[in-house]
């Protein structure tokens, strides 16, 4: 089933902000980043595409931790947020809510 278009959009960001893939210490940061800004089921969705895109298993089995981390309340430190959070903004994300998400200034 294809994403809405607001989270394939954040599929591309996450792309354009990690065009070698996320590394494993990023999942954890990332994920939590999201949840802040998204639905649990936005995010599980966002993680599902992840895991069938990846052509990695490890890369999969690693986002499948990263979830159950963040969703077991594992807080990452905030380095890890903001090395996260800068390393995508720098690929063009507004970290903005999603109720204030503007697809005319995407990348």
């Amino acid at each position: 089933m294809p994403l809405p278009p607001f989270l394939s959009s954040i599929i591309g960001w996450l792309r354009a902000g990690y065009p070698d893939g996320v590394p494993d210490v990023d999942y954890i940061p990332l994920f939590a980043l999201l949840g802040s800004q998204l639905t649990n089921d936005e995010v599980t969705a966002i993680a599902a595409e992840l895991e069938t895109t990846s052509a990695d298993p490890e890369s999969a089995e690693a986002i499948k931790r990263a979830i159950s981390a963040v969703t077991d309340h594992h807080e990452p430190k905030d380095s890890d947020i903001a090395r996260v959070r800068a390393r995508l903004a720098a690929g063009g994300w507004p970290l903005a809510k999603p109720e204030h998400f503007d697809p005319a200034h995407w990348p």
